[in-house]
């Protein structure tokens, strides 16, 4: 009896390995990529083709929030995600303990002030809702672009983790209501004015250097990024992604597609 439990063992074990055996065989030739709607997934199927050429395939899942990739991420459901810039990742790594990176960064998004009421800054009155994203580094990066504009002035404007707590001065009494990046376009009917990320206004058909109040320069830090699993970043599969998306071919794209609403990070 102990020596068909032995065996039995010894074969569950071969078939293990084996498994994880070809699984890292199909890992080296395969990037499952969580990524938002626009533009990061507008980007990536530019370069599909061109990856599967150079024997990487690429498996695009698309998110709508910020919080899903990197757990995924980090959970192994993924091999990869470009969604978010840096100061963001770092402080979603520090959060929940996962041990993530930066590969590098490919685009800017610069975050802009929209209204549907306003067209000036000038025009907004006094007690007016701005509505800002309501994770911590897109917040501060919100209150930064007000404070740079001359609507608000912060306590502390060397740290990217400002909130409305950090407000020293408030010449129109704005009313700052943090919400969900993902829900600003839609609310936008309902409040003042909303400062909205890049990748949000593009998919609700805003043009940043059009419709934008406000918006930042082109010198921004927050490059959009590609995250990948730390002890992973010397893998074939990832150099060639780096190479096929800081190409001449995506800038091109960039350039001509997103009208400045979004910028080459390379």
């Amino acid at each position: 009896m102990k020596k068909f439990i032995s065996i039995i063992g010894i074969l569950i074990l071969s078939l293990s390995l084996l498994t994880a055996c070809n699984r890292k065989n199909v890992d080296e030739n395969l990037i499952r990529i969580g990524v938002s709607p626009k533009p990061h997934r507008e980007i990536i199927e530019l370069v599909k083709e061109d990856l599967e050429k150079e024997g990487i395939k690429i498996e695009i899942i698309e998110f709508t929030d910020y919080i899903k990739p990197n757990l995924a991420l980090a959970e192994g459901e993924l091999d990869a995600n470009f969604f978010q810039h840096e100061p963001y990742m770092k402080e979603f790594r520090e959060e929940k303990n996962i041990d993530i990176i930066s590969i590098g960064g490919v685009h800017i998004e610069p975050m802009g002030l929209y209204s549907s009421k306003y067209d000036s800054i000038d025009e907004l009155k006094d007690g007016s809702e701005i509505a800002i994203p309501n994770d911590p580094t897109n917040g501060g990066r919100a209150l930064l672009l007000l404070e740079k504009h001359g609507l608000i002035k912060l306590k502390n404007n060397d740290s990217i983790l400002v909130t409305e707590n950090d407000i020293e001065e408030n010449p129109k009494n704005l009313k700052i209501t943090p919400l969900e990046a993902a829900s600003l376009p839609r609310i936008l009917k309902d409040v003042d004015g909303a400062v909205i990320n890049g990748n949000y206004a593009l998919e609700a058909g805003l043009i940043p250097t059009r419709d934008a109040l406000i918006i930042e320069d082109k010198d921004s830090p927050y490059a959009n990024i590609i995250a990948i699993r730390k002890g992973e970043e010397n893998q074939e599969r990832f150099i060639k992604l780096m190479e096929a998306l800081r190409s001449d071919k995506v800038r091109a794209f960039i350039e001509k597609e997103y009208e400045g609403g979004v910028i080459p990070a390379f």
